[in-house]
């Protein structure tokens, strides 16, 4: 399997407003960039769709690292809470459903493919990658072709 290299991060311009992602995915000296915004959304909804898109550029099953500056995707991952909505039937209490849970089947899925090791990388720290993708992700947001979010629920 080869292993890729992935930072991610979202943005958002207001919470929900105009939003977007970025990602930089690396193997064997290449580098490759991903952006695209959206209308109206929300930074969270960005942070588990900059980790969809760069898990779906990979043509084929690799082991990654992923590296995310969103405790939000992170923790979700790492402390299991993905896997409690999941068995929940996507809820994060008995009353409550779990947010976004559209993405969160998406990326399930995508793991299912993939071996991936979520790394937290603190945010604004001078790590190049990470300033990298935010400055792509700010950019989508502010960009002219921003797509709409289906299934963002104000």
């Amino acid at each position: 399997m080869k292993t890729v290299d992935i930072y991610t991060d979202g943005a958002c311009s207001g919470n929900p407003g105009n939003g977007g992602y970025g990602a930089v995915l690396m193997y064997g000296g290449r580098k490759k960039e991903l952006s695209q915004g959206y209308e109206l959304t929300t930074n969270n909804r960005m942070e588990i769709l900059a980790v969809i898109a760069a898990l779906s550029a990979l043509k084929e099953p690799c082991s990654v690292n992923l590296y995310s500056d969103s405790k939000y995707v992170v923790d979700a991952i790492n402390k299991g809470w993905m896997e409690k909505w999941k068995k929940n039937n996507w809820m994060r209490t008995k009353t409550e459903k779990a947010s976004n849970s559209d993405l969160w089947i998406k990326l399930d899925n995508l793991l299912k493919e993939h071996s991936v090791n979520f790394i937290w990388v603190k945010g604004h720290a001078d790590n190049l990658y990470n300033e990298r993708c935010d400055e792509l992700a700010r950019k989508a947001a502010s960009g002219e072709n921003l797509l709409k979010d289906e299934r963002y629920k104000a």
